[in-house]
């Protein structure tokens, strides 16, 4: 349970029911698994594999379509692209179009097509966001930016946008259209707010939560809704896989928040404290503002608005994050919002896709544990 006085719960349930606003083997590989362990409290990173082994043969279909439509004659659009599509991500996005498709009693290939679709959108914000935090890590390795230049990046993130929207005239279903093409405009509606309210410690967590409803949610959301749409499901079943999506999606991010702060960080293969550094607005740190004191306060503005860092000052930021316990007030909305993905996935029958479904809610939490 949230503790009273932090202001998360309220806002979180205002937010959830309706936010203001190339070629390498490898990649078609990096997934594969030889066993299918059980997810339990112990080994939350079991529900990765029991998800990936549930739709291996889809998954499958789905890196051959994104290794093939990162094929460009211009060498280097494939080079760039397979960097950072092998570069050790989970594919989350992908595998929940696929179990929400299956979950929904679809058994065609259109699914595939539109898994790589939303691989090739999340893919093409990464290469984006690293430009403009500036960042030379991504998941342990060398970012893109960091290995070709900016411009590189930039140009083939815009590259598989184009592929994503290609894939989505190819399957000509309009409603896809509408859903995927209105969650690409949202994740960037919600990254320019970011950078908006960026080093301002007068935002509000309603803002926090705007912007990780936009950049993050509105993705999850979109991958998870479509599978009911390809099954051609009442939309009240749309409407819970979208409510699940968002909702995972949401918790996903705050864990993300509170972790660039853990010691798990590291890890994970990524840097401690890039977001003090980057004077990004996160909860940890917001509710650290609001919680202490004038003389803290203080401290804040000059790290973060002022952008005067110095040696001690991310280990002082978090020990006043420790004294207010704002990375557990931030993982306990986490776990808010995790409970309300759970409770989207009733309307379904019990089954393995949606067994699976449930237990990676508990995987996306455990991370920061």
């Amino acid at each position: 349970m949230l503790r009273q006085g932090c202001g998360c719960a309220r806002l979180g349930v205002a937010a959830r029911h309706g936010y203001v606003a190339g070629r390498s083997s490898k990649v078609i590989s990096c997934l594969s698994v030889a066993v299918t362990p059980t997810p339990d409290d112990e080994n939350p990173e079991a529900a990765l594999v029991v998800l990936t082994e549930l739709v291996r043969d889809d998954l499958e279909l789905c890196n051959r379509l994104i290794v093939e439509h990162m094929d460009s004659p211009v060498s280097l659009i494939p080079q760039l692209a397979a960097h950072i599509v092998a570069a050790g991500g989970k594919r989350l996005r992908p595998l929940l179009t696929l179990a929400a498709a299956r979950m929904c009693g679809y058994r065609g290939e259109r699914h595939a097509a539109l898994a790589a679709c939303v691989e090739f959108l999340h893919t093409a914000t990464l290469l984006h966001d690293d430009v403009v935090d500036e960042s030379s890590l991504r998941r342990g390795q060398a970012s893109a930016n960091a290995l070709f230049g900016n411009k590189p990046s930039v140009l083939v993130g815009d590259f598989l946008f184009a592929r994503a929207f290609q894939l989505m005239v190819r399957d000509g279903s309009l409603r896809v259209l509408a859903i995927l093409s209105q969650a690409a405009a949202t994740i960037v509606e919600g990254e320019v707010l970011q950078l908006v309210i960026q080093n301002d410690t007068a935002t509000t967590e309603e803002q926090y939560l705007q912007v990780i409803a936009g950049k993050t949610a509105a993705l999850f959301a979109a991958a998870t809704e479509i599978g009911a749409v390809v099954a051609d499901r009442p939309e009240a079943e749309a409407q819970a896989l979208h409510a699940y999506g968002r909702d995972l999606g949401m918790a996903f991010q705050l864990v993300d928040d509170a972790l660039d702060y853990s010691a798990r960080q590291a890890e994970l293969g990524k840097t401690v404290g890039d977001d003090f550094r980057e004077g990004k607005i996160t909860l940890p740190v917001l509710l650290a503002f609001q919680r202490g004191d004038e003389a803290e306060r203080v401290f804040w503005r000059r790290v973060l608005e002022e952008r005067e860092q110095g040696e001690g000052d991310l280990e002082h930021a978090l020990e006043l994050m420790r004294r207010h316990d704002t990375l557990g007030a931030t993982l306990a909305l986490a776990e808010d919002y995790g409970r309300s993905a759970q409770r989207a996935l009733d309307l379904f029958p019990q089954g393995p896709e949606r067994q699976a479904l449930s237990d990676i809610i508990r995987f996306c939490i455990a991370r920061a544990r």
